[in-house]
């Protein structure tokens, strides 16, 4: 049975927002194997039975809390893409440090949970098509002077090297983190629009 359907209580509770918000929580200070319905229902001054309530499962608590991060996500994706400057924008978004050590916990937590895992897969899959869509129509033929770049590349490039650089200085890792960033900047130059 899927997991939306097992979910007794209201969508738009207080209570089910307070059972999230408590395990987000959690999950920044103490990672995400602390989670437990005992421990979240503490931090938020709940009986366990009420989380259970909300989220029959932790898979299901923890799939909504996932949910709940990538709307985040999307909503400053959409902002960004939207913004006079929609690349800059949108590689700012990929090197904000502030999301960090959730998406560390996540990752860490698709691996050993199958379906936080799938969700983060379906909402990745679904936000790069929307990227891709939106830079294709924002870039047009200029993509072309970067050879070899189309839409759906550059969108992972500038994911993946803002994701990695975020991670490695998470760590004190610094090597090679000025020149990518030199890299992307004289992407983002031969791509801005003709100032002509």
């Amino acid at each position: 049975m899927a997991s939306a359907t097992r979910r007794v209580g209201a969508e738009t509770s207080a209570t089910r927002a307070l059972i999230i918000d408590a395990t987000a929580q959690l999950i920044r200070e103490q990672g995400y194997a602390a989670i437990s319905t005992r421990r979240v229902a503490a931090r938020a001054g709940l009986k366990p039975s009420l989380v259970h309530y909300y989220f029959p499962t932790t898979d299901d608590l923890l799939v909504e809390v996932s949910r709940h991060g990538a709307d985040q996500s999307d909503r400053m994706i959409e902002e960004a893409l939207a913004s006079d400057d929609p690349l800059r924008a949108l590689w700012d978004f990929f090197m904000d440090t502030s999301r960090t050590a959730m998406a560390l916990e996540f990752m860490a937590m698709a691996n050993h949970r199958e379906a936080v895992r799938r969700h983060m897969a379906e909402h990745s899959e679904a936000m790069r098509q929307r990227q891709v869509e939106i830079l294709r129509h924002i870039l047009g033929k200029r993509i072309e002077r970067l050879e070899g770049f189309d839409p759906a590349g550059l969108s992972l490039v500038l994911a993946g090297i803002g994701r990695a650089i975020v991670m490695e200085e998470g760590l004190g890792v610094k090597t090679g983190h000025a020149e990518a960033r030199q890299i992307v900047e004289t992407w983002l130059e031969k791509l801005a629009p003709d100032q002509s």
